[in-house]
């Protein structure tokens, strides 16, 4: 994320939302809130920490682990999915799942 994020020009310290479940960021053009939810037992998790107010608002959010929040995450305009290869490489895919998405990715 932190390149992807760099890539958006956020600037400054970008840490991961592991422990604290989001960062938010400000990108030149607009704001970015990066989400961790690895560490959710329950989807349900995901409305009690009011999260649903945040993506209700203008913005990027980028969600690790959206699986975590089942059912209860708006749908993902673009999903990234990044597999890491034995030759250290990387293959992306990006799957469009709304018409936003697909705008997007044309």
């Amino acid at each position: 994320m932190r390149h992807l994020l760099r890539a958006l020009g956020v600037t400054g310290r970008i840490k991961s939302p592991t422990y604290t479940l989001v960062e938010p960021h400000e990108a030149p053009a607009f704001p970015v809130w990066h989400f961790d939810f690895y560490r959710f037992d329950d989807p349900r998790e995901w409305e009690d920490a009011g999260f649903r107010d945040i993506f209700d608002q203008p913005g990027l959010k980028l969600a690790e682990w959206p699986e975590k929040a089942a059912g209860l995450l708006p749908p993902a305009d673009l999903a990234l999915h990044i597999e890491a290869l034995p030759d250290g490489s990387r293959h992306v895919r990006v799957d469009a799942g709304t018409a936003a998405g697909r705008e997007l990715a044309a």
